[in-house]
């Protein structure tokens, strides 16, 4: 409930505290004595979008603050809990503007956006004012209004799941056949090249080792004459044979010698051990060298087939298997494509039928909502005197999205028999109003704690028709609170609380006055509306009786 409003230096208010009350709120007073300010003022430190310049000529700054009690439950509470933001039973809100236009919120002294103030708009205010074309009398909003009234928000929210997720199957098989599409275009090089690959199958290291022995068998002539004379001078023949004697000798005379030779003897044991090593090696080295001459040529061809993929494919020889594996992954994408592509086909018919069944079930809850709606809005036609209209929610078929199958148009007849047709094309002003009532309150029905405001809902209806909208308006504010600005008597007659809203002139400048009216004063304010400028006897008699109803 909105507890109290603190309006300073805004457009033509200069200092303005007013005190509201739960029930029927009234504000009237002249057209163009400010009764738009305060909505303005309202909207203002709500964060709605308004008015571009309001701060009040001459005046630096202007500010609104706004208290609202929270009751245990309220919907505000998780907002400010979402925005990190203190929760209490108060909620104080203060947005200042300056005149270069930067705006500066505050929700219980704690600075926020303008989001933040918006989001709790929506759970403190409900508004209908002349600008309900935006709103109510938009179909695009129409569907979602439907939706907030039987409470469809998890099923929306299931459509919408399921139709992101046939985005992103039909995406996902999208990139899938992009990508396949790609690799066709190659397939041909990638058959070839593997083919050439596997029938090479090169190894790691593998150029290096036979560049090396291509080296080495083609010095191989050279050599061979000069190392088989080493190994010769090294065998029996020759220092193997000598040091064997030269040892034989040495231990025959050793046993003469008082062990002066046993250092000799054993030096030439540790070369016979080093000179069989020297000659294991010359032996297997000259193993080596006999080669077969074809296989010279098997090395080279061997060498230069490597080399000369390694051009093709512009990589270094140990990267040419790694090379290898990556052209064959591809193929092997390549070849098991389509079953993949199935895969994909598969899930995206899932989530369609998901989607479907889903969309299915939201149309069959929004039928029936409408059914309640219709009903709903025909008990409150009634006792606003238009028992003979005819409302009517109409689901037509619509291109599949986010939001479900079909669109929502609500739709009138004001009479029965009459064709029917959108709210702003069919209802007169007077009309309008009323059926514009009676879906505030069916929409507005199962909400709690919210503050609902009428700006001139009686336009373009008077007498008895007047007061059924204002017998109306006080039953909904029955248990809540309601504030209405009007023109017309028999509504204001209907308040709990009443202001007079006037505009004073004070040394050449205009300012906006709102003043709480007792009952003598409500009784010459409720005259001035029913006889103009100079209120009469009679009239104050006739205000005297409006308030007695």
């Amino acid at each position: 409930m909105l507890r109290s409003l603190d309006i300073r230096d805004i457009l033509i208010i200069d200092r303005l505290e007013l005190a509201f009350q739960p029930g029927l709120n009234v504000l009237t007073g002249e057209t163009g004595a400010g009764k738009s300010i305060l909505l303005d003022s309202l909207g203002f430190v709500l964060g709605w979008r308004g008015r571009a310049e309001l701060v009040r000529a001459g005046a630096a700054q202007g500010e609104v603050t706004a208290i609202f009690d929270l009751p245990e439950g309220h919907p505000a509470h998780a907002v400010l809990e979402d925005a990190g933001l203190p929760t209490d039973d108060e909620l104080i809100l203060r947005r200042v503007n300056t005149t270069e236009g930067r705006k500066t919120a505050w929700v219980n002294d704690r600075r926020v956006s303008g989001d933040v103030l918006r989001a709790l708009s929506d759970t403190l205010v409900e508004l209908h004012g002349q600008h309900d074309d935006k709103g109510l009398l938009n179909p695009r909003g129409h569907r979602q209004m439907l939706d907030d009234f039987a409470g469809l928000g998890a099923q929306v929210q299931a459509v919408r799941s399921a139709w992101r997720g046939v985005a992103e199957a039909r995406a996902a098989l999208e990139t899938a056949e992009a990508a396949l599409n790609d690799i066709r275009t190659e397939e041909d090089f990638l058959r070839h090249a593997v083919s050439e690959l596997d029938a090479l199958n090169p190894q790691l290291g593998e150029e290096a080792e036979l560049d090396t022995r291509r080296r080495m068998m083609q010095a191989a002539d050279r050599i061979r004459e000069d190392i088989s004379r080493a190994f010769a001078a090294l065998g029996y023949d020759g220092a193997e044979g000598q040091m064997g004697n030269a040892l034989r000798w040495l231990e025959d005379a050793a046993d003469h010698a008082e062990g002066q030779l046993d250092g000799a003897i054993d030096a030439i044991g540790r070369a016979q051990v080093e000179l069989g090593e020297a000659q294991q090696g010359v032996e297997t080295f000259l193993q080596a060298l006999a080669f077969n001459p074809a296989e010279l040529e098997d090395v080279e061809e061997r060498l230069f087939a490597i080399r000369g993929l390694c051009r093709k494919h512009g990589v270094q020889p140990d990267d040419l298997p790694e090379f290898a594996t990556g052209l064959r992954t591809r193929l092997e994408a390549l070849d098991a494509g389509e079953e993949g592509l199935d895969t994909l086909r598969r899930a995206l018919k899932d989530a369609k039928a998901r989607y479907d069944h889903d969309a299915a079930t939201l149309t069959a809850s929004r039928e029936e909502a409408a059914q309640d709606l219709d009903a709903a809005m025909g008990a409150e036609l009634a006792p606003l005197k238009m028992e003979r209209a005819v409302f009517r929610t109409v689901l037509a078929s619509a291109e599949p999205g986010p939001e479900g199958v079909e669109g929502v148009t609500f739709t009138v007849a004001t009479n029965p028999g009459a064709p029917a047709g959108p709210l702003n094309k069919i209802a007169s002003g007077g009309e309008l109003s009323r059926f514009l009532l009676a879906l505030k309150v069916c929409l507005t029905a199962g909400e709690s704690g919210l503050t609902m405001i009428f700006d001139e809902i009686d336009r373009g209806v008077g007498g008895a028709t007047a007061d059924a909208v204002g017998r109306r308006l006080a039953s909904i504010a029955d248990g809540g609170q309601v504030l209405v600005v009007t023109h017309s008597p028999q509504v204001a007659a209907l308040g709990g609380h009443h202001w007079r809203v006037a505009k004073q002139i004070t040394d050449g400048t205009t300012l906006s006055q709102v003043t709480a009216l007792d009952a003598d004063a409500r009784v010459d304010e409720l005259a001035r509306m029913l006889a103009g400028d100079t209120v009469t006897d009679a009239a104050r008699d006739a205000a005297r009786a409006l308030l007695a109803r």
